[in-house]
């Protein structure tokens, strides 16, 4: 059984000790979020922090994608790594079509069950995404591609690119990549799921 960690009071600080003394963790063993709640009248804010095991989360992510293996019938091999707070499950399946599916459907609602499941047993602290058989990887080197080429059109013809409707990864992935650029910049406009980004040229 999993366990998160809630203490309130008035000194972070001190709110981080007392919580990494009874897991008896250091700082870059966990994951820590704080919530603070306004002051009131002559009343002094105080604080809110969920504090969880890093090791906890990894496996509680193994045992359900262990049980997602049995219940599919679909030999997997899995490999759950952190970085930054967020966890990166790869997972490699001799049927890796079938929970892919047409255009990642099957990706994206698998990665929604992962991640309402971890909402459920971490609450909304920890960051999962999925990829399937390096589905996702080789759809973003193909972005990235396309980007770094409609990036060099823009710095030649200096005319702003209207990209097509992305979703939020996508988004980020363009976000990051033009910031690379001195001479670019770029701005989402509209709303799901039809927002898209612009690639805005700038004079300097």
């Amino acid at each position: 059984m999993s366990k998160i960690f809630e203490l309130e009071g008035k000194n972070k600080e001190e709110l981080i000790d007392q919580a990494l003394a009874k897991l008896n963790a250091s700082n870059n063993e966990v994951i820590i979020n704080f919530e603070e709640t306004e002051a009131k009248l002559f009343k002094s804010k105080k604080y809110k922090v969920k504090i969880v095991l890093k090791t906890d989360i990894k496996n509680y992510l193994k045992d359900y994608l262990k049980e997602l293996s049995t219940k599919t019938g679909i030999a997997m091999q899995t490999e759950v790594l952190e970085s930054d707070n967020i966890y990166n499950i790869n997972v490699i399946a001799d049927d890796s079509s079938i929970l892919i599916g047409k255009d990642g459907k099957n990706l994206k609602a698998l990665q929604l069950l992962i991640r309402q499941s971890v909402a459920n047993e971490f609450g909304n602290i920890v960051k999962v995404n999925l990829d399937i058989s390096g589905y996702k990887a080789k759809k973003v080197s193909r972005l990235e591609r396309e980007i770094k080429k409609i990036a060099r059109e823009v710095l030649k013809t200096k005319i702003d690119a209207k990209l097509d409707p992305m979703n939020s990864y996508e988004r980020r992935v363009v976000h990051s990549l033009i910031s690379n650029y001195e001479n670019l910049s770029t701005e989402s406009i509209g709303e799901e799921p039809n927002r898209y980004t612009v690639i805005h040229y700038i004079e300097k």
